[in-house]
Parts: structure tokens; sequence; C-alpha cells
């Protein structure tokens, strides 16, 4: 009798472990937006001051504001309908990681100091640029497509500079490659923006 119910009980042990491990190893895969391969960074300006930049948060739809990758229906792009990604998310949430890039990204081709977090000293000039983003569109195995409009101003001087881009990167198949397409763009987004900013005290201009 006691030899039966040990049986039992280490039978049940491994059955409960057996779910357990099933269940570790279905867990959410993690993306990032940063750029893998940093653009060469800028001199700063004449006198070895540094530049400034300060971004503000994005604003973008509340759908797009979330951890979890957002895709268009694969079968079915030219639909409403979306795809909320539960297994497959980004490492923060999407306008913070799109924040994050884009600030390191721009103060990186401009030379410039990102104090979005670190600050300034006091009484330093410094460019605001507050970045919106109007549509995001990920279709698996076909491209990323996205709209984005931002402002250019400096601290110390009158009204913005407003401009706009259109941007799409084509995908391989598979979810890592929709993740590496929005990089590529998040990228592309950076230079453009970077390219806008005066170096003082000019004006500031949108990239063709």
């Amino acid at each position: 009798m006691k030899t039966t119910h040990f049986r039992l009980a280490a039978a049940a042990l491994g059955a409960a472990w057996l779910v357990a491990a099933c269940g570790s190893s279905g867990g959410p895969q993690y993306y990032s937006l940063a750029d893998s391969v940093a653009p060469a960074r800028a001199p700063v300006l004449a006198g070895g001051a540094p530049a400034y930049i300060e971004l503000t948060p994005i604003a973008m739809p509340e759908r797009f504001a979330r951890p979890q990758l957002v895709v268009r229906k694969k079968d079915a792009p030219d639909s409403p309908a979306v795809d909320i990604l539960e297994q497959h998310r980004w490492s923060s949430s999407f306008e913070n990681e799109l924040r994050d890039s884009l600030g390191s990204g721009i103060a990186s081709r401009l030379g410039a100091v990102d104090i979005t977090k670190s600050g300034r000293s006091r009484g330093q000039p410094a460019t605001r640029i507050a970045v919106q983003l109007e549509q995001f569109d990920a279709i698996e195995g076909k491209r990323v497509d996205a709209s984005f409009t931002w402002t250019v101003r400096r601290t110390d001087e009158g009204p913005a500079t407003g401009c706009r881009l259109s941007l799409s990167e084509p995908v391989g198949g598979g979810f890592d490659a929709l993740a590496q397409g929005a990089q590529r763009l998040t990228s592309r987004l950076a230079e453009a923006i970077a390219a806008s900013v005066p170096a003082p005290p000019g004006t500031a201009k949108c990239a063709a």
C-alpha cells in the first residue's frame, strides 16, 4: 500500500513539473528599437561647447502605446483589423522605446547631448524636438510603413519649424524581421530629424 501511494505521489509530482516546465519555455520574445550599429558621432560645436537637444514625449495614437507588437492581418493587409501580439513585445512601451531610440540616434548624429534625462547647464540654450507618430502599419513578410510629424525649436528663439515624413521598409518573413524593419525605419527617422536641426544661429530645415 505504501509503495502504491509513493508511486502515485511521484507520478503526480512528475506531471506537475512537466506542466511547469512547458509553461516556462513559452515566454514572450522581446525586441528593441535601438540601432545595433551606432552612427558615427558628429563633432561638437566650435570651441568645444556641446549642443543640447531635448526630445519631448512621443505623441501617438493610444492603440500603439503598449509593449505588444501591433500588426496588420497577414492575410488581409488592407483590412482595418489588427493583431496585438502578446508573445512578441517591445522591451518597454512602444512610445518609450521610440523616444529612447530617437533621442540617442539624433544626439549621436549631431554630436549633441540629450538632456531629456541627463539635464543641462543652467542658461544653456537647447533645441527642443517634438515628434508625433501619425500612422504605423506593420505587415509580416511585407513591410513596415509609418508617418511622422515633428517640430524643431531653439529654446532661446522664436517659432518652431514643422516637418513631416512618411517612410516604408520592406521586411522578410517572421516577427524578428518585422522588428528589424521597424528598427531601420526608426534609424532613418533619426537621420531626417537630425538633418532638420540647425547649427546656431541657423534656421531649421526639413529634409527633402
